[in-house]
């Protein structure tokens, strides 16, 4: 079934980043450390765009080498077309104007009150009092947070310490906004809060977000598109939707599985990952394989997931031994449009 969003629609398909080549290589003293190894990747304008990977991966050194707050040790970043290693000091600062970074842990000035947080980029771009003031009242207002403009970082709960980190690296109206694990800090109700506020931000700002994240459900919540870096290279891309279908590397896999809480029956022969949208879900697919085929099948997990705004469902089943019931369900399957694939002896 073909679907086109108004997020499709009103997404230019003009790269805003592109990574060339990229090697970034570090000299500790116990030896030479490869944190990036061939990173080839194209972020499109107003894309909101994940990079995942498990810790170590090299994830986080690459959202640093984005805005060259890490030099690569060769390759180039284009952001709008322009080489950035190729910049003066000067010409990179300017440029770092239109590119914005929210952390972890807030990274705010304790001493600082929300408001004058949300001021300090704009004092350094030297920015007129009057017209900072202004633009820090809009971004109060768009992190919905305007009575907490005279609060100190220390009377602000987390969720509110990562609104006012937004609203600050929105302050020189960036055309970027990356963020490194942005969410990882917060509990699961503040991260979807977070993630709303992006996803509007997105869609009320047209600001191109790089979301750097250990956590497949924050990729499937906002994301449209993902990058799966694995041991410093990049192993899987695409949009979400599809590699949530139909993963192609062990990595990726790894990462759609590993928040599932399997039981341990999930160990055995013949299981199998299927996934279906709204419409095969409501034909009641499964139940009428059983009844058509004959084939009696063990669901071990399931559950459903909201990816660009539709509704998509994964289930591990697993099927008979006997290999002509097993090959009769998994073509009905088939026959009816669902991804099917083979999970190995353990998906947990």
């Amino acid at each position: 079934m073909r679907r086109v969003t108004n997020i499709d629609n009103n997404r230019s398909q003009q790269p805003i980043i592109e990574i060339k080549d990229l090697v970034k290589t570090f000299h500790p003293k116990s030896g030479e450390v490869k944190a990036l190894d061939g990173i080839n990747l194209s972020v499109n304008q107003g894309d909101i765009y994940g990079i995942i990977g498990m810790s170590g991966a090299g994830k986080s050194t690459l959202v640093r080498c984005i805005n060259l707050l890490e030099k690569p040790s060769s390759g180039h970043i284009f952001i709008d077309g322009q080489d950035i290693s190729t910049l003066t000091e000067k010409e990179l600062r300017i440029t770092r104007y239109s590119v914005g970074m929210i952390f972890q842990q807030f990274n705010l000035l304790m001493q600082r009150t929300a408001e004058k947080n949300i001021l300090f980029p704009l004092e350094i771009a030297g920015v007129d009092k009057e017209t900072a003031k202004k633009r820090t009242s809009e971004l109060l207002e768009l992190v919905s947070l305007p009575d907490k403009a005279k609060a100190y970082p220390t009377q602000l709960s987390g969720g509110q310490m990562q609104r006012i980190a937004i609203a600050r690296a929105l302050a020189n109206n960036p055309k970027i906004l990356l963020c490194d694990e942005a969410t990882s800090a917060l509990d699961p109700s503040t991260t979807r809060s977070i993630l709303n506020l992006l996803k509007e931000i997105n869609r009320k700002l047209g600001i191109t977000i790089v979301i750097i994240t250990h956590e497949m459900s924050v990729v499937e919540e906002i994301c449209s598109h993902v990058a799966i870096i694995d041991e410093s290279k990049i192993a899987e891309y695409g949009r979400v939707e599809d590699i949530f279908r139909n993963p192609k590397t062990e990595i990726a896999k790894k990462m759609i599985y590993s928040e599932r809480e399997l039981s341990p029956v999930a160990m055995g022969k013949n299981l199998y990952r299927i996934v279906f949208d709204e419409k095969s879900s409501s034909d009641s697919v499964i139940a009428k394989m059983i009844l058509e085929t004959k084939a009696m099948v063990n669901i071990i997990y399931a559950d459903m997931k909201n990816i660009e705004g539709f509704t998509y469902g994964q289930m591990v089943i697993q099927l008979p031994e006997d290999e002509l019931s097993a090959s009769r369900a998994i073509n009905y399957l088939r026959s009816h449009q669902i991804t099917v694939e083979e999970v190995g002896s353990n998906v947990g």
